[in-house]
């Protein structure tokens, strides 16, 4: 059985406004990094999400599309963008030839070591205003 909804305040619309608003700062910022470290927000996405999801080290390109929310294509695309810029490297896992795995080369983890620093930092001076609107969400 679905819970019943509660009707929404003048308090509610603004927290949920001013978190999207919040949300969308942070995305300004991030696009702005990765441009700086010559990455689109894709790339760095892709990057981030290779190194920092669970199984990292076996990470496929079907789980990569599934983890970004794009068509298995389109990250064939973006994995063969980053390959070319060197960034990663595929790996055939020999258990099952159809299945490639993804690998950051040393380069690429320089570029997402800077970038994160720089995210988390950004996201450690948001985390009082954040905090305050994901608490004013809850209640």
């Amino acid at each position: 059985m679905r819970k019943k909804a509660v009707p929404l305040t003048g308090k509610d619309y603004q927290a949920l406004a001013q978190f999207r608003h919040a949300l969308r700062l942070f995305l300004a910022f991030s696009e702005e990094a990765a441009a700086e470290a010559g990455l689109t927000p894709a790339q760095h996405q892709a990057l981030l999400a290779i190194k920092g999801m669970p199984g990292a080290g076996r990470v496929s390109v079907g789980e990569l599309a599934q983890w970004l929310g794009v068509r298995h294509h389109s990250c064939v695309g973006l994995v063969d963008r980053l390959e070319t810029l060197g960034l990663i490297r595929k790996r055939t896992d020999p258990a099952d030839k159809r299945r490639v795995f993804l690998k950051l080369t040393a380069r690429a983890e320089r570029k997402l070591a800077a970038l994160s620093a720089v995210h988390r930092d950004e996201l450690r001076r948001r985390a009082g205003a954040l905090g305050s609107l994901l608490a004013a969400i809850r209640q």
